[in-house]
């Protein structure tokens, strides 16, 4: 697949193991720049004993590891200027402590991980993943002297390459698949941000390589261009492929967010996005017809 892509003439493989010390050396060597974007996409787990305990060992522990032995690759190359570290918005809440709509949700707003581990809503397990993986990232290259930024994304869909439906576009579709896995994460996602925010995934690739070329960028940078509930989900979905009708949509949401995402930290470095809401979500369906994916 990837023989097929323009600029292959420059791509060069590096087999690496998030888990294995010094994989990545021989990867980093020379670079000037490291865009960390792998990730575990566990959202829940099966085990039904000591399950925190397991959750803690098999999943965090390696990620965090992980983490680590990509960073300190790059301490050993001598030769990485920016590390960009790719976040989640599942690491950002909109309520605050008293359970109340914050008016605008930036990314300060960081979701507590004790109430993480005490509701195991829909996806814990990721959100758990991604909190403990950015806060060891952010510890490690404040203690070697890394300059390391973290990009925030939401919901990122549109066109793909790949043969399967990516887990995003599940997440997003799901109103009008009725999958079973992803309709409950796409209702926790509202129920935590009291909308879904999105972005294209050409706009997210290019702020990636924005905030690595943005020498003034420091911390954290939500990266979506809007939001909508489920039911403007749907509703943009009826309307422009009115054969998709929903299939699950028993739970009444209001049709209008408690809370603005906002990406103006983001969007004062001077980034401009290319697509808007509606253009993720066509091109979207648009992808998954042009693959067979769903029926037209």
């Amino acid at each position: 697949m990837l023989s097929t892509l323009e600029g292959t003439n420059r791509l060069k493989i590096f087999r690496a193991d998030l888990n294995e010390d010094r994989s990545f050396d021989e990867a980093v060597k020379s670079c000037v720049g490291l865009f960390h974007v792998a990730a575990s996409m566990e959202f829940g787990t099966s085990v039904q004993e000591n399950i925190e305990d397991h959750v803690r060992r098999n999943i965090l522990e390696p990620a965090v590891r992980g983490t680590q032995n990509l960073l300190q690759s790059c301490v050993r190359s001598g030769t990485v200027k920016r590390v960009v570290f790719t976040s989640s918005i599942s690491t950002i809440t909109a309520k605050d402590e008293t359970g109340d709509w914050k008016p605008v949700v930036d990314e300060s707003c960081v979701t507590p991980a004790n109430l993480v581990w005490k509701t195991k809503n829909s996806g814990w397990v990721y959100v758990l993943s991604k909190l403990s993986t950015e806060e060891e990232a952010f510890k490690f290259a404040k203690e070697n002297g890394i300059d390391l930024v973290s990009i925030i994304p939401p919901t990122v869909a549109g066109p793909f390459l790949i043969p399967t439906v990516p887990s995003s576009l599940q997440v997003l579709l799901s109103p009008i698949t009725g999958n079973p896995k992803f309709y409950p994460i796409l209702v926790s996602v509202q129920s935590r941000l009291g909308s879904i925010a999105l972005v294209h995934v050409e706009d997210i690739c290019r702020a990636h390589v924005f905030l690595f070329e943005t020498s003034e960028a420091s911390g954290r940078y939500l990266c979506s261009v809007g939001s909508c509930t489920i039911p403007q989900i749907v509703d943009v979905l009826s309307s422009e492929f009115p054969n998709f009708i929903s299939k699950r949509f028993e739970e009444e949401f209001n049709r209008s967010a408690p809370s603005v995402i906002s990406s103006e930290q983001l969007l004062d470095l001077g980034y401009r996005f290319k697509y808007d809401v509606k253009d993720v979500i066509k091109e979207s369906i648009q992808s998954c017809i042009r693959n067979g994916l769903l029926d037209n």
